[in-house]
This record gives structure tokens, C-alpha cells and sequence, in this order.
């Protein structure tokens, strides 16, 4: 058995510890934005690994020594490799709390490695339970004086997560890798994950997802609109740290979906593209300088070589800069333009929809007035983000247009133009047509506005159960709703819609039409009819099927045909027709689903 506190003090005073760093992606701008540093002991000791590192700290009264040498050895690495992007530094608010806190000495290590503050990020993690909200506070401060950003780590994981991301207000919050570990099969996980990228971007806060491993798992945060990400997809933590990822894996079948069919016929980047034409990065001060002074119009500049945009010089920003002081032009004006660059400029395909170019800039939470426009990644033209508002609002006022009054869900036009665009592009989907089974007897005898509100339980039901990265949900009028899948497990959200629903719709009804199972009332003959509760039909046409289609006529005919199909099963039911087209009869197969069994084929 080691002598487990000898080992802890030999490795601290021989300072035998190594920092492993592994990048942090930044999927907006498709490359490393930042390390995050893991300290690893001797590989020939027990204490090696991180966990037991630190545990044996803690356990000896260490946390302290260990903390601070860790970040020492950190540092000094960071400095001596030249890093560029930014440093995430784990700390334990704890440590502030410890008589041998020394304060100021991480700024202290900082200025004598020449690293600048702006350039770190302090992690905060708050593993033990308990009211740390007043230490954690205290730990977001202290750090931010030193003009450090926060990211809260694990969250998911902790004691009290969500409190004190409302507490902390992070730059960053790193979500728990139990989150994402499968969350591409994960409902309850998509959700979570969905519902914290939503509380993020209206908190100006940067999500960053832990642990991602495999491609489907960062196919499916991608889709989400998580904007950074970290895991062994991308690099291992290793000592020499990876210096770029290869751009092939950001080439999903999400990325691929946009670069051939806009989103309900929206217009893309391309269509708000100005042409200006860029210069090189060495191009010298003097010489910006001149071409602004003989350009009254002329308000940026992108530097462009070998195709590649490097950055955009902004005129106010840059006059201000050059006469901040009063030899500016004497003093900067033989250096290189390339020297005024703050920052890397937004990259956005020329086929992206304006939509995504809306969130993609939400998401990075720019203060820059423009980005850059691409063709295959070389330099095409900018955009600017008075065209992009300008050219949002028209496109939502168009949509708008064609909108459902009541649940404001688009109506037929734009779907089917939507639908003409992937078979067009050939590009896979199913397709569902939603239809309430005794719907209009529940409106007789429960008034329009009941029946109103249940076609709003089934707006809400389908857009929660198919948002939009999932496929696109529109309402034709009356009880009529349809649906393009652009998602695989478009089966088993049906099978959920349903199972919603019938939970759902006894809400509606009275206690007596509840235990009688329906309403008695009567029917469109004036006959006195007995009606079951109402229940939802759907009518789905699969991916083979719609591939084989020629226009929206078709599949609304298979649609229409499953439909009738699902209707003559009493209760919530699904039909699902396999025809080549509706007026094919050969290669007939289907399946029905009721609510209350199993799938079971139909002959």
C-alpha cells in the first residue's frame, strides 16, 4: 500500500505535474476557439489520474498547494506553446476560502508569462452539496475583477445548477456529459439539452457541450443550435495540443440539408450579399487610411488572401483606433492592416437561409456590424446585419401571408413548395397527415371556441413533438394538420403524438361524457348518435414512398389515401401507405397502430 501523502508532497515539491489541453469548438466558426487544460500526475504513479490526484489533496489538506501549482504549471505550458486561443483553467471556489489563498497570485503568474487575462476563462464547479451560492458569488467576482470570463462547468451535474447559472451569469456554461452521451436516442436528454440552449441565448450566455464522442451525438447538439462543443470526436486531451480539427466532420447531413434546399423556400445569404472588393492582410496602415479618405462611402473592408477572409476593418472602428492618440498614423502606419484585427470574422455559405444566419449570429452574440459570405469556404462578398433584419422581416411578413389564423402555423403553400424543393433535390423525407376523428359533433354540443382549443392541443402536440430541426409542421385549415419529417425516427414521434393525445383530450369533456366514453348527439342526418371522445388519425407516407413521387400532388394523394385508412380504425391510429402512388395498386403494403396495441401488419 503507498504512502499515499508522501507521494502528494513529493509530486508538489518536485513540481511533477504535466497539463494535457483539449480543444474547444467552436461549431459557428468551424474551428478551435480554446484549450481546456487537464493536469495529469507522474504516468508511473497511483496518483495519475486526475481523480485520484486530487481527492488525495483534498484528503492531506492540499487543495490549496495543488491548485495553485496546477495552475503555475499551466500557464507557464500556455505561455511557452504560443497559443493563440483561449485558456480554460479549472477552479474551485473553495480555495478563496483557505488561509493560504494567496489573492492576486493567478494575476501575478499571468504577467510574469506575458499572458494577457482577457485570454482566460476560469471554470467554476460546485460538486458538494449545500448553500455555496454566497462562496460561489464571491469566487465569480473575485475572478471577473481580474478581468477573467466565467464558465460554469458540469452543469446538470451539480447541486444546484440552474440557481447559480441565474446567480453567476457565466460567459460559458459547460453542459454535463451525461447529457449528452446518447442524447441522439434520448428524448427526455434532447429536451433538456434544447430547453438549456433556449435559456442560454436569451441570457447572452454560450452553451458548450461536454463529452461528445461520436458523430451522431454531435449531429444531433448541432441540430439543437449548440454553439461550442468538446469531446473525443473532435481531439483527445494531449500534451502537444491539436491545432486545427479537420473540417470534414462538420459536414453533416444537417449542414448538407441547407446547402441545397432553403427552409420553406427562405432566402439564403447569397440574396443579401454586397460586393466589395477586399485587400490583402499586409496591406499597410497608410495605405487603409488613404483608400477610407478617398472613399466617403466605403464603410469596411474585408482582408482577403489565397480566398480566405481573415478579418473585416470597420471604418469608425478603425479612425478611432488610428487617432486614439495623437501620432496614430506615424506610429502605425507602415505596420500591417492585419495588426487592427480583433477578432475572426463569422464565415456563412452562400446557401445558408436567413433564418440560420440569424441564430448562427444570436449564438456568438457578435457586436460586429458584418460578417463574411462564402463560396466552398473561399471569400465571396459580406453581409451586413441592416440587410439580414431587412430581409428577415420581409421574409416573416411573407410567411405570414400564408399562416394558419388561429394556430399560426404555416398552411399549404409554403408547405408544398417546401415539399416540391426535396423531391426536387432529391433529398429523403415522410410525410404525415394529421385528421381529428369526431371532432365536428364535439364542437355541436361543446361550442366553436372548445373546438377551437382542441385544434390547439394538437398544434401544440405536434410542434412539441416535432420541433424544428425535426421537420416542419403546418396547418391546412380546420382540423387538418400536415407534417414533413425531415428526422428518422419520425414512427415513434407519431406513436408519442398519439399517446399525448389521448391523454390529453378528457380535459375537454365533462365528467359524465368522460365516464360515458363520448357524447350522445346527433349526426349529419339528424339521427341520435352515440360519439366516442375525440381521437386523432394520421395518415403517413415514408421516405421510400416520397422519394418516388413527383410533386406535392402525389404524396397529398398517398397522404389522403393513408389517411382514410387510419380512420376507419376506431380511437387514435396511424396508417402508414407504401405505395409507389395512389393510383399504383402494385408493391401495396401498410401498417396500422392503434393506441392501444401494437404494430401489426395489415394485408
Amino acid at each position: 500500500m503507498p504512502d499515499l501523502r508522501k507521494e502528494i508532497i513529493n509530486i508538489l515539491d518536485g513540481k511533477l505535474l504535466t497539463p494535457h489541453f483539449q480543444p474547444i469548438v467552436s461549431l459557428a466558426q468551424k474551428k478551435i476557439m480554446g484549450y481546456e487544460a487537464l493536469i495529469r500526475g507522474p504516468s508511473d504513479s497511483p496518483l495519475h489520474s486526475p481523480f485520484n490526484l486530487f481527492t488525495t489533496a483534498e484528503r492531506f489538506d492540499l487543495s490549496t498547494r495543488l491548485e495553485f501549482l496546477c495552475r503555475e504549471i499551466t500557464i507557464q505550458r500556455y505561455a511557452d506553446l504560443d497559443i493563440k486561443e483561449k485558456l480554460f483553467i479549472n477552479a474551485s471556489p473553495l480555495v478563496l476560502l483557505q488561509p493560504e489563498f494567496k489573492k492576486g497570485e493567478t494575476l501575478r503568474l499571468l504577467d510574469h508569462y506575458g499572458v494577457n487575462p482577457r485570454s482566460v476563462i476560469i471554470e467554476l464547479t460546485e460538486h458538494k452539496p449545500g448553500d455555496n451560492y454566497e462562496i460561489m458569488r464571491a469566487s465569480a467576482k473575485h475572478y471577473r475583477g481580474m478581468g477573467f470570463e466565467i464558465a460554469l462547468d458540469d452543469l446538470g451535474a451539480g447541486y444546484s445548477g440552474l440557481r447559480l447559472w441565474a446567480e453567476l451569469l457565466p460567459e460559458y456554461v459547460k453542459i454535463d456529459k451525461h447529457f449528452i452521451h446518447g442524447l441522439h436516442n434520448d428524448p427526455v436528454k434532447l429536451n433538456f439539452v434544447r430547453s438549456i440552449q433556449s435559456m442560454a441565448a436569451s441570457l447572452n450566455c454560450n452553451v458548450i457541450a461536454e463529452g461528445i464522442e461520436t458523430e451522431e451525438e454531435f449531429k444531433a447538439i448541432e441540430k439543437l443550435g449548440i454553439t461550442h462543443a468538446q469531446g473525443y470526436f473532435f481531439a483527445r486531451p494531449t500534451i502537444i495540443p491539436a491545432e486545427k480539427i479537420d473540417n470534414s466532420i462538420f459536414t453533416t447531413e444537417h449542414t448538407k440539408d441547407y446547402k441545397t434546399v432553403p427552409f420553406n423556400n427562405a432566402t439564403t445569404a447569397i440574396d443579401i450579399i454586397r460586393d466589395i472588393t477586399p485587400i490583402s492582410a499586409k496591406t499597410l496602415i497608410s495605405d487603409v487610411m488613404n483608400l477610407f479618405h478617398h472613399n466617403g462611402e466605403l464603410t469596411m473592408l474585408p482582408l482577403v488572401d489565397d480566398n480566405i477572409a481573415s478579418g473585416i476593418i470597420f471604418r469608425d472602428k478603425f479612425l478611432t483606433k488610428l487617432f486614439s492618440s495623437r501620432y496614430g498614423i506615424d506610429l502605425h502606419g507602415k505596420n500591417p492592416i492585419k495588426t487592427f484585427i480583433e477578432n475572426t470574422p463569422l464565415c456563412i455559405d452562400e446557401n445558408m437561409p436567413i433564418d440560420l444566419v440569424s441564430k448562427q449570429l444570436t449564438s456568438l452574440m457578435t457586436n460586429d456590424p458584418a460578417f463574411i459570405i462564402t463560396h466552398n469556404e473561399a471569400y465571396l462578398g459580406v453581409g451586413t446585419l441592416l440587410d439580414l433584419l431587412a430581409e428577415f422581416t420581409r421574409q416573416q411578413i411573407d410567411n405570414a401571408k400564408h399562416a394558419n389564423p388561429l394556430t399560426l402555423l404555416p398552411g399549404s403553400v409554403p408547405i408544398n413548395t417546401q415539399i416540391n424543393q426535396l423531391l426536387a433535390n432529391k433529398i429523403p423525407f415522410s410525410f404525415g397527415y394529421f385528421d381529428l376523428d369526431n371532432f365536428k359533433p364535439f364542437n355541436d354540443v361543446y361550442s366553436y371556441d372548445a373546438g377551437d382549443d382542441i385544434i390547439k392541443v394538437v398544434a401544440n402536440t405536434l410542434t412539441k413533438y416535432i420541433p424544428a430541426e425535426s421537420g416542419v409542421v403546418g396547418h391546412i385549415g380546420g382540423d387538418d394538420f400536415i407534417v414533413i419529417f425531415t428526422c428518422n425516427d419520425w414512427l415513434v414521434r407519431c406513436e408519442n403524438i398519439l399517446e399525448s393525445f389521448k391523454n390529453t383530450v378528457p380535459a375537454y369533456y365533462n365528467d359524465k361524457d368522460i365516464k360515458s366514453g363520448g357524447i350522445h348527439t346527433e349526426n349529419r342526418a339528424g339521427e341520435k348518435c352515440f360519439f366516442p371522445l375525440v381521437s386523432l388519425s394520421i395518415g403517413l407516407v415514408d421516405p421510400v414512398s416520397t422519394g418516388r413521387c413527383q410533386s406535392h400532388v402525389d404524396i397529398a394523394d398517398l397522404a389522403s389515401e393513408a389517411k382514410k385508412m387510419a380512420k376507419k380504425t376506431t380511437g387514435n391510429s396511424l396508417f402508414i401507405n407504401q405505395r409507389m402512388s395512389a393510383k399504383s395498386p402494385e408493391n401495396f403494403q401498410s401498417v396500422v397502430h392503434k393506441s392501444t396495441a401494437k404494430l401489426h401488419a395489415v394485408n
